[in-house]
């Protein structure tokens, strides 16, 4: 067998270059950890807006606190860095102050799921049609490895130095349930896998939610690293039917061996088409 030629960077930068994709990137360069699964997001995100061709003047990242906060400085798009656990409300504002406009919330496991956790139903439910691309890494990078709702059992931190006791949130049941009419997993170190999702997020019509296992390769040394993931994650059935969303919730409870792929999808009304009809009945007298 004949090995492979190394391929190196420089190597491959015209084709980068031409295939468009720095367009979408700012000349700020991304300020997290080497080695952090955002990268991949960041390069996924950018990939998904220039294959689907989404004008950069058109597009609005919105994020709130965390790690993932700093997502909207290194996407030349509009941008918008919140408040903590703010960045679906403030996305919810700019898709229904203009339709035309492609916005996508970022946000990470703390940030959504803690301060934020009250936000997510009510985004689901009113069907609002933007992108949420949750960072799950099981922790708070950005305050230096505090436990988080996502957090493993076990799990020592500085704030559970006699490790957590708390189970941890199941986020994937939880935004099937609270009627979220595109839901989606993958994972940072399957970057191709990752931008074929992010397309597919974007594409939808309605509220899509990809939730992205991201280590932190700072503060969680045991339990979310690349090496344990590398072990554990899979595909979801070929078989699996994600127009089923009782088959997709039970797909989400396995969380020993956490399952890449869409998990459940379906067409419904838009907050934007709802409030459309609520304005031509109000133009019409009721």
């Amino acid at each position: 067998m004949i090995p492979q030629q190394p391929v190196y960077l420089e190597d491959k930068v015209d084709e980068i270059r031409q295939s468009g994709r720095l367009d979408y990137r700012s000349q700020a360069l991304p300020t997290w950890c080497p080695g952090c699964g955002y990268y991949s997001v960041t390069e996924g995100l950018a990939n998904a807006l220039n294959d689907l061709q989404i004008e950069k003047e058109n597009t609005v990242v919105v994020s709130g606190i965390g790690c993932a906060s700093r997502f909207p400085f290194f996407m030349d798009t509009y941008g918008f860095h919140t408040l903590h656990g703010r960045a679906l409300p403030v996305a919810t504002g700019i898709k229904v102050a203009n339709e035309k406009l492609t916005v996508v919330a970022i946000g990470g496991d703390g940030d959504g799921f803690a301060i934020g956790g009250g936000h997510i139903p009510h985004a689901a439910r009113r069907n609002v049609d933007i992108t949420y691309i949750l960072f799950d890494n099981g922790i708070y990078g950005l305050t230096k490895g505090q436990v988080s709702p996502t957090s493993a059992i076990g799990f020592k931190t500085s704030t559970s130095p006699f490790e957590n006791r708390d189970a941890p949130l199941n986020p994937l049941l939880m935004l099937l349930s609270y009627g979220a009419s595109w839901v989606g997993q993958t994972y940072a170190g399957w970057p191709h896998h990752l931008a074929g999702l992010v397309q597919q997020a974007l594409e939808h019509p309605g509220f899509s939610y990809l939730h992205v296992l991201s280590p932190c390769v700072t503060f969680d040394k045991t339990d979310r690293t690349y090496q344990n993931l590398d072990l554990t994650v899979r595909e979801l059935d070929s078989d699996h039917d994600s127009s089923d969303l009782a088959l997709a919730m039970q797909a989400a409870s396995d969380t020993r061996s956490p399952a890449l792929g869409l998990y459940y999808t379906s067409q419904r009304e838009t907050l934007g088409q709802a409030l459309d009809q609520v304005a031509l009945r109000a133009g019409a007298g009721g």
